[in-house]
């Protein structure tokens, strides 16, 4: 159990508030929501790492934090840092227009809003920058895309690397360097795709296979060199109606390479019943453990701190039921616990693997 130390602690990182019975405590003073000392105490000593981590899915919002920077005040920051993610990966996926100038666009001003909050954020380029932001109490910015359209040439890797980028999602539709998830046909890794992983090998950026369909996925895993990485998708064993997720096979493949997946918290891709809820996600990280072993499961949530029902009459649900995503971070530490991970695998599952994965690629 938590010394008061350790809770007083974390009380001022802003994880706690009231004590309430039975070892329990409340997040934020909201007296129904109450966790266990043990998942404060988690996520308080852990690097926790969403690989699409979305710092607002309001990109108007973000547009004017990234160009008015003043306009991102300490609250909003208050609330990324009462999340408990120590490291956001908030990728975006152009794919109309010229992509390559979106792309540039959105990693020019992701740099240029963390160099107005420097004291905030912390990109991360470097194995070392993980242990930084933490030790710092910085917020880390790992700055990726979710489609390598803008990568015209070879050459534009090493320009996008030098802008900051580190992770790269090979397509999200068809594109000339293969097929997407949702591609009524998928072509495979192109010889353009095969240069271009080649490249993101040698000079240290992470290849993702998240959107990819089928027959890319595998020759993509196939032609790296380094880990491959499945930044944010689920085992399609367990919703077989979802091209997204991956199959059994992907998931062998990739960790037999040393790479990760991140379990998403999207309804579709979490479970295709009438109800969807945290257990779902939990019972995709057992599948992959059972599979490959708890070494190559993480955390991807794809959505942001609001979720993404904003509007209660649409047709289609896109949020799990009974959770505040704001603190998705405890719900699914707090369900690990119930289904008896120990301190050390949770950990691993928070943000150790996928920071051992990109350790690796950018070594």
């Amino acid at each position: 159990m938590l010394s008061r130390r350790a809770v007083l602690k974390s009380a001022a990182l802003g994880l706690t508030a009231p004590f309430v019975n039975r070892g329990r405590f409340c997040l934020f003073g909201q007296s129904t929501l109450a966790y266990s000392a043990l998942t404060l105490d988690l996520v308080r000593r852990c690097t926790v790492i969403d690989m699409l981590g979305l710092l607002t899915l309001n990109y108007r919002k973000l547009s004017d934090w990234e160009s008015q920077p003043d306009r991102f005040g300490p609250a909003d920051y208050q609330r990324l840092k009462n999340s408990g993610i120590t490291i956001f990966h908030p990728a975006v996926g152009f794919t109309e227009g010229d992509v390559y100038a979106s792309s540039l666009r959105d990693i020019e001003g992701l740099n240029a809003f963390m160099s107005a909050h420097e004291d905030e954020f912390l990109r991360v380029d470097a194995p070392a920058d993980f242990p930084r932001a933490k030790s710092l109490g910085k917020i880390g910015i790992l700055i990726g895309q979710q489609n390598s359209k803008h990568f015209r040439t070879v050459e534009d890797v090493d320009s996008f690397y030098r802008l900051g980028q580190r992770v790269s999602q090979l397509t999200y539709v068809r594109n000339r360097l293969g097929g997407g998830s949702s591609d009524a046909f998928d072509i495979g890794l192109s010889g353009f795709g095969a240069q271009i992983v080649e490249r993101m090998n040698a000079i240290g950026m992470a290849v993702d296979i998240s959107h990819c369909g089928d027959r890319t996925t595998l020759d993509a895993i196939e032609a790296s060199s380094k880990p491959v990485l499945i930044t944010h998708s689920n085992c399609r064993a367990l919703v077989p109606s979802s091209p997204r997720c991956k199959t059994d096979e992907a998931i062998r493949r990739t960790a037999a390479k040393g790479g990760v997946i991140g379990v998403t918290m999207v309804r579709y891709f979490v479970h295709s019943g009438a109800t969807a809820t945290i257990e779902d996600v939990l019972d995709h990280v057992d599948h992959v453990v059972g599979l490959v072993g708890v070494e190559h499961v993480g955390l991807g949530s794809d959505v942001d701190l609001d979720g993404r029902d904003l509007n209660p009459n649409a047709a289609r649900k896109n949020d799990l039921d009974g959770i505040h995503y704001a603190q998705k971070v405890f719900d699914l530490t707090e369900g690990l616990l119930r289904r008896n991970y120990s301190p050390a695998n949770i950990e691993l599952i928070l943000g150790g693997n996928f920071q051992r994965a990109l350790s690796a690629i950018w070594t």
